[in-house]
C-alpha cells in the first residue's frame, strides 16, 4: 500500500474539511489536527496514489479560493 499525507495550514481548516468531504474517496481521510488540515491518502499503486493526490490538491486549491473569496 502506498501512502501520502498532506498537512496544510489555513485560516478556517474546518470549513475546508467540510468542503472537501464530498470528494473524498474511501482511501482518503481528512481531519483537522491542532488547527492544521491533515489528509492521508492510501492507494495500492504509485500511479493511483499520484492521481488521487493530484485530484485532492486541485480540490484543495479550489476550496481554498472559494472559502477565502471576499467578493
Amino acid at each position: 500500500m502506498r501512502r501520502a499525507r498532506f498537512r496544510t495550514r489555513h485560516d478556517d481548516p474546518e470549513a475546508l474539511a467540510r468542503a472537501l468531504a464530498p470528494d473524498n474517496t474511501e482511501q482518503m481521510d481528512t481531519a483537522v489536527e491542532d488547527g492544521t488540515l491533515v489528509t492521508t491518502i492510501e492507494r495500492p499503486t504509485t500511479g493511483g496514489l499520484r492521481t488521487t493526490a493530484d485530484d485532492y490538491l486541485t480540490n484543495l486549491q479550489v476550496a481554498t479560493q472559494l472559502t477565502t473569496d471576499d467578493t
